[in-house]
């Protein structure tokens, strides 16, 4: 809903291979888009392969405003961010004309003081290609939460949509802090589960 999905677009998933990213590249391949997935290894990267993603681009050994710049000259219809600060920069700098991000989250400031904007004001960016910045957070969004959990379970049952989960074990209540550091270490490869 946020993004306006459409079909036959180019989409860039950042964090592709984590437990929102995997899910958001198998709805934008269904949908019938390109779609190219950021990560930062082999084991994501395989992954991601397994679930179709048209191009993979491993941050730490490709530069992806380079690769988005040569590779796609014009534009990336709609992203999904999960990362924000430089790689936030990035995607609104490569949106196509009347491309849309949409803000997911944004894992390299989490836990950390905002960091002051130095560039031009980004509105100047957006205004010159139509394009917008929208923001996503599930509770803003309540009127579709059943429509959307039906849909997916749908997708999960008929065999469309794979869950990855990470392998990474966690148990109990006293794990979650653990848990939850795993996951803001960028490790993980898929859903990070905790079990009772």
């Amino acid at each position: 809903q946020v993004g306006e999905m459409k079909s036959n677009e180019v989409v860039l998933v950042t964090t592709a291979a984590g437990g929102t990213g995997h899910i958001a590249v198998q709805l934008a391949k269904l949908a019938g888009n390109h779609v190219i997935g950021t990560c930062s290894s082999e084991a994501k990267a395989k992954l991601l392969r397994e679930l179709g993603c048209d191009r993979i681009i491993n941050y730490r050994t490709e530069n992806l405003n380079q690769v988005l710049k040569q590779e796609y000259p014009n534009g990336i219809n709609l992203i999904f961010d999960c990362v924000g600060k430089t790689v936030f920069d990035t995607c609104v700098d490569n949106l196509a004309v009347r491309g849309r991000l949409v803000v997911v989250g944004f894992i390299s400031e989490y836990a950390k003081n905002v960091e002051q904007i130095t560039q031009p004001r980004l509105y100047h960016q957006l205004f010159w290609k139509a394009a917008s910045v929208r923001g996503f957070l599930m509770p803003h969004y309540k009127e579709y939460m059943a429509e959307a959990r039906d849909r997916l379970l749908n997708l999960f049952y008929t065999n469309k949509l794979k869950v990855a989960v990470d392998p990474t074990q966690f148990q109990s209540i006293e794990s979650i802090p653990d848990a939850v550091e795993y996951l803001l270490s960028g490790q993980n490869c898929g859903k990070v589960v905790v079990r009772f």
